[in-house]
């Protein structure tokens, strides 16, 4: 199939108003794979949250550093 052959007829044309809400979504850097130990009650509790437990530990580990890093940025300045 070419592109041609693809009908795009029922795609609305994209206007200056769906630019203007439009947002820049960067995708995450790569993840790493790593082994650490955390204690049997915090482990049970990201797990009791659902099925995607090991993306919200990261995600807690990602905010933590960020604030980290912000924080050293202020106290230098």
């Amino acid at each position: 199939m070419t592109d041609d052959d693809i009908d795009t007829s029922d795609i609305p044309p994209l206007t200056d108003e769906f630019f203007a809400k439009a947002t820049l979504r960067i995708p995450s850097p790569p993840l790493a794979t790593v082994t650490i130990q955390v204690d049997s009650e915090t482990l049970a509790w990201f797990q009791s949250k659902g099925e995607e437990a090991e993306q919200h530990m990261a995600a807690v580990l990602r905010i933590y550093a960020e604030a980290q890093k912000n924080a050293g940025a202020r106290q230098s300045a």
